[in-house]
């Protein structure tokens, strides 16, 4: 019996600690072949997120240009961009060195 409750406990330890683990971890969304993947994606307040670019060469940026927001500095292959959504709403971005010669925008949208 008392070899059960330390399996049960250890087994409830494992639980516990895996649904506060990716409380606090960003959202990724990837960047490769010229896209954002996902290219539209919705979160909740308070969400942060991270574009890592997988490209092998290419530089890119996140640009919230509805918004009002400066031009991301460009991050190169396996570097990365974060941004935290405090308030709801639509916000669609672009990478601007790419926005027209590759279609690269996408949309984040922020539910409460």
């Amino acid at each position: 019996m008392r070899r059960k409750n330390i399996f049960l406990l250890f087994a409830l330890s494992l639980f516990t600690a895996g649904a506060f683990a990716g409380g606090d971890d960003p959202v990724i969304i990837e960047i490769k072949k010229y896209k954002f993947i996902p290219d539209d994606i919705t979160v909740k307040v308070g969400t942060t997120i991270r574009w890592v670019n997988l490209e092998k060469r290419q530089y890119h940026s996140v640009w919230f240009r509805e918004a009002g927001d400066p031009v991301s500095d460009y991050f190169f292959p396996d570097e990365s961009y974060e941004r935290t959504f405090n308030e709801p709403g639509v916000f669609p971005y672009v990478c601007e060195p790419h926005e027209k010669d590759s279609n690269m925008i996408g949309v984040v949208r922020v539910v409460e």
